[in-house]
């Protein structure tokens, strides 16, 4: 059995294209192809694109050792997961890995995920990464505020990227989904409607998009001239139960809205338990928007309006925002944002021409 598999791997490594033979028909130099293959800055576009065809013509399979002596990179990305986390293991976590694997296997890269159970393991699991060599840069799903993830990397100089923004960029590459141009055009979106008396439901104050969808909100009532009422606004509402309880507060208010805003869709499936304890009925009493377009505001009573953020290509962006970064790009150009897309659907509608009565 051992002769036989001896003879099998020197089989293998006789039939191997080597990048010797690449670069002979390419007639180029063999560090010109290494450093092609491996998306150095200073080889051109078209000379990467034309070694990495030749490469998938001639089935030229660089070893991942070989690389990992040559460069000191593993070609791995890492992901720290928290399952803490309220929707830790939504579907949306799902359509998010598999984004992130086919950025990083499309540049013949791999992803390393770890997992803790909470806040206190997170920064350890990150040092018994870097410490084992097993990723050559990081992924930090859910930017926060003040995020230890930030400090630790920007400290150790390790390449990594955010989904999410920060106030102090230094450091930092990012990708993220205007959550405050979707708050902003929410409620534009109710005051076309005829609404005047809006409610907002923010999420966890610790996460970075909390202050921007704050923020998205205040602009869309001052450019639709409407006042905030203090008595109408909620926040660190993250769960059905938050939404609900937020919403019940507002509802329950000396002159409640006609419209409640939501910056995350758990809270405004939350808020249809509050509406209907209350006998409003949703799209004629009451109009709800959220953020997030989770598949069960699809098939919610009515459908939930909301704003849909696709995860799997917020995957992919991040993999290769992050392997840029690893090689050396300028940050200037590794920090990207786009915009969420409108779903409307039947939780919005004509403001009530008089204060909705509550059905018993």
């Amino acid at each position: 059995m051992a002769a036989a598999l001896a003879r099998l791997k020197d089989r293998n490594a006789r039939d191997r294209v080597t990048i010797s033979q690449m670069a002979d028909a390419l007639g180029l130099t063999k560090s010109t192809v290494s450093r092609a293959m491996n998306g150095y800055p200073d080889i051109s576009e078209a000379t990467q694109l034309r070694v990495k065809r030749m490469a998938e013509k001639m089935g030229y399979h660089p070893l991942s050792h070989a690389q990992a002596i040559k460069t000191g990179r593993t070609r791995s990305l890492g992901l720290v997961l928290q399952f803490a986390d309220h929707d830790a293991q939504r579907p949306f976590l799902a359509e998010f890995l598999a984004g992130l694997s086919s950025g990083a296997s499309t540049e013949g890269w791999t992803l390393t995920v770890a997992a803790t159970d909470n806040h206190d393991e997170l920064i350890e699991t990150f040092r018994t990464i870097l410490r084992d060599g097993k990723a050559d840069g990081f992924i930090l799903p859910r930017a926060l505020s003040d995020d230890p993830r930030v400090r630790l990397l920007r400290e150790a100089d390790v390449p990594f990227v955010l989904f999410g923004r920060q106030e102090t960029a230094d450091g930092c590459a990012w990708f993220d989904v205007l959550g405050e141009d979707a708050m902003r055009d929410a409620v534009l979106h109710l005051a076309e409607l005829g609404h005047r008396r809006i409610g907002f439901i923010n999420g966890g104050r610790q996460y970075a998009y909390a202050g921007l969808r704050a923020r998205g909100f205040a602009d869309g009532m001052a450019q639709a001239g409407l006042g905030i009422d203090d008595q109408l606004i909620a926040t660190d509402a993250m769960t059905l139960e938050d939404g609900a309880r937020a919403a019940a507060r507002i509802l329950d208010a000396p002159d409640p809205p006609t419209a409640i805003v939501c910056a995350v869709d758990f809270t405004a499936l939350g808020s249809y338990r509050a509406a209907a304890e209350r006998g409003l009925k949703i799209g004629r009493d009451l109009s709800i928007v959220g953020y997030d377009g989770i598949p069960e505001g699809a098939y919610a009573h009515p459908p939930l309006t909301t704003f849909a953020v696709d995860n799997r290509a917020a995957g992919v962006a991040l993999a290769t925002l992050l392997i840029r970064r690893i090689k050396g790009e300028p940050l200037d150009a590794l920090r990207t944002t786009v915009p969420a897309t409108f779903v409307v659907r039947s939780s919005t509608g004509p403001a009530p021409t008089q204060q909705p009565k509550r059905e018993l």
